[in-house]
């Protein structure tokens, strides 16, 4: 598995000292969080544009899920902070990795390398979406464990490389999330952190992670959507199921 690395893009800029271990990981983002002083307008980000169209891997969470109210609440609690989009029912999402813009991967690349990846695909994978946190642009849940989501990435990326399309982002970077708004304005964190404190109490949310899709991801309005174009089941494992 590759080993995770500090970067100044990545937030936290430095991975959690244990990848596995769900207190050391929410109080490891939470941290960086609160020392974030000023947030930023995550719509004002290079490469997109109305146009835009990208192919990408996620893992998207049903709508009938428990984490979808979970969030829901979340987000009923800082709606009044009036800087966030907040994500529907029905996107949220955990983002593998962007493969390319749709002028750079034809059909047949993609068929090629969603067969390829469901002859490796690991087996199926519980992750705790835990307390909320945030980040300069957004605010999410950490999950954990970190272990199987990199091990899932190096995969793509590894995959992606054989099949002749343009390189992925490094998995030395990732930092597994799942956002549920993203910030429109920029301003001071401080109002942010006071308002996600309290929610941190609310217990963690299991899901199963039992497939991933390769979807081609827009922009509309101020939020992401997408079209499935590929689904890969993960094989089961024996054992992994939710309580």
């Amino acid at each position: 598995m590759a080993p995770l690395i500090s970067h100044p893009d990545a937030f936290p800029a430095t991975p959690p000292p244990d990848l596995d271990d769900p207190a050391v990981i929410a109080a490891h983002e939470w941290q960086a969080f609160d020392e974030l002083v000023q947030m930023q307008d995550h719509w004002q980000r290079p490469g997109w544009a109305a146009e835009t169209r990208a192919y990408y891997w996620l893992i998207t969470i049903p709508d009938d899920h428990a984490f979808v109210a979970h969030a829901l609440r979340s987000q009923d609690l800082v709606r009044d902070l009036g800087v966030f989009d907040l994500i529907g029912a029905g996107d949220f999402h955990l983002t593998l990795g962007r493969i390319g813009r749709t002028d750079e991967v034809n059909d047949d690349q993609l068929r090629f390398l969603t067969k390829a990846v469901q002859a490796a695909a690991p087996h199926t994978f519980k992750l705790s979406a835990l307390p909320l946190t945030g980040s300069r642009g957004a605010l999410r849940y950490s999950v954990a464990p970190w272990t199987p989501v990199i091990s899932l990435h190096q995969l793509l990326v590894e995959t992606a490389a054989s099949c002749g399309l343009p390189p992925m982002k490094s998995t030395s970077r990732l930092r597994p999330h799942i956002g549920i708004g993203y910030c429109h304005t920029a301003g001071p964190a401080g109002p942010v952190h006071a308002a996600v404190k309290p929610l941190r109490s609310l217990p963690p949310t299991d899901l199963l992670i039992d497939r991933i899709d390769l979807v081609e991801m827009r922009r509309e309005r101020a939020s992401y959507k997408w079209r499935v174009v590929q689904t890969v089941r993960l094989p089961r494992a024996d054992g992994v199921a939710l309580a």
